[in-house]
């Protein structure tokens, strides 16, 4: 009995525990709704009290364009010659260095080989022969010709000294003419530069073994007081050049070309502008682009052949709508902006658009027309059916801002 009454009190004890625990949990499940009902409540009035903010916008207006376009090109002067020997025979003497300026007709190299000097004196050797024969030959028809004046011989004996004659001299104009042959190949030891310009490498040195089969040239002398720009074009580039250039001819539309200017590798442009030349006749079947040559002053020998360099072709554009960088967001590789509605709602307009040389600006080639009113500030915070108070600007204000 005593068990029973001690287990009936704790029993008591554990329900008083309970319900108090009950009522404490029911309060504050109370407390947080009254908690989450203000703050749903007091969003909503922040909500209505947010008024539409100024966005300022500029007016769309369609009109020609100028942008550069980018081409990688390869400079090359306007003379390479390469210097290569006509005879066999080993480097004596090397007069220039490496990238030295030299003028035309100036020695560059010496080429030893004894059997040229050889023939040479041969040839000489045989000419004086030929000469005393001739002499000799000579003086047997003036001692023949009056004897048979005279009668004292006959007249055979004239025409064989004049026989004799004619075949000495016939000697001497050989062996004058291999004396020549021996000169002309002597002279050959001695290269001299065919054009003015800057002496590439020197793979051989003094004592190096060269002959005519050498695949190597002895160097290159390149004229580079004016540089060729060689850039490659693909098919649609080249007619929307033709389309552009003034002129009924290949020729007219070229000289009418405007002015190009060249960006070197280290992203600095050069001071010279230059002025395309040529261009190929037929399009090359391996790569479909046609071969374009553009020519640059180069009064300070700044360029050399052989350097890399990218040629700035300027591309005019019409009928576009220049509107800011600043103005458009990109995502997923597409440009967008926003234009703002009889309503005052903006909405996302998809665009294409064209880099253009200031950096600051986008030329839109569809997506806009004329009268539209893009926002050019904010876009970042801005998303469909936002209501603003629009401010209108101009496209100068916006970029004198940056």
């Amino acid at each position: 009995m005593y068990l029973i009454n001690k287990f009936e009190r704790l029993f008591e004890n554990i329900s008083k525990k309970l319900v108090f625990m009950r009522n404490i949990a029911l309060s504050f499940f109370v407390v947080l709704g009254l908690l989450t009902s203000c703050s749903k409540s007091e969003n909503k009035d922040e909500k209505k009290e947010l008024p539409p903010q100024p966005y300022q916008y500029i007016v769309a207006k369609s009109g020609p364009a100028e942008n550069l376009t980018q081409y990688p090109a390869r400079l090359e002067g306007v003379e390479n010659v390469e210097i290569r020997p006509k005879i066999d025979g080993f480097v004596e003497k090397i007069y220039i260095d490496e990238g030295s300026q030299v003028s035309k007709g100036q020695l560059l190299f010496l080429i030893r080989n004894p059997q040229y000097e050889q023939s040479v004196l041969a040839a000489q050797a045989t000419v004086n022969s030929a000469r005393a024969a001739v002499a000799t030959a000579q003086m047997q028809v003036t001692k023949t010709k009056p004897l048979v004046d005279k009668k004292i011989i006959s007249a055979y004996e004239l025409q064989a000294a004049e026989l004799a004659l004619k075949s000495a001299k016939a000697s001497l104009a050989e062996t004058q003419a291999q004396l020549t042959n021996a000169q002309v190949n002597q002279g050959y030891t001695k290269l001299y530069s065919p054009v003015s310009g800057v002496v590439g490498t020197l793979p051989y040195k003094a004592g190096s073994y060269i002959s005519t089969a050498t695949a190597q040239p002895l160097t290159t002398v390149s004229n580079v007081s004016k540089i060729f720009a060689y850039f490659s074009i693909n098919e649609k580039q080249q007619l929307d050049f033709f389309k552009h250039s003034e002129g009924a001819t290949i020729k007219e539309k070229l000289k009418n070309s405007p002015l190009v200017e060249l960006i070197l590798s280290d992203g600095s442009k050069y001071d010279e502008k230059g002025k395309i030349e040529s261009i190929s006749g037929l399009v090359d079947p391996n790569t479909g682009s046609f071969s374009m040559r553009a020519t640059f002053a180069n009064p300070k020998g700044l360029l050399r052949s052989g350097y890399s360099a990218t040629v700035q072709l300027p591309n005019n554009l019409e009928d576009v709508i220049i509107v800011p960088q600043a103005a458009t967001y990109e995502l997923q590789g597409k440009f967008f902006v926003y234009l703002i509605g009889a309503d005052n709602k903006v909405k996302s307009a998809e665009i294409k658009v064209e880099n253009l040389p200031d950096g600051l600006t986008y030329a839109v080639t569809s997506g806009l027309k004329a009268g539209d009113k893009v926002v050019v500030e904010g876009v970042g915070l801005l998303k469909d059916e936002t209501v603003v108070v629009p401010k209108e600007t101009t496209l100068q204000n916006v970029i004198n801002r940056k």
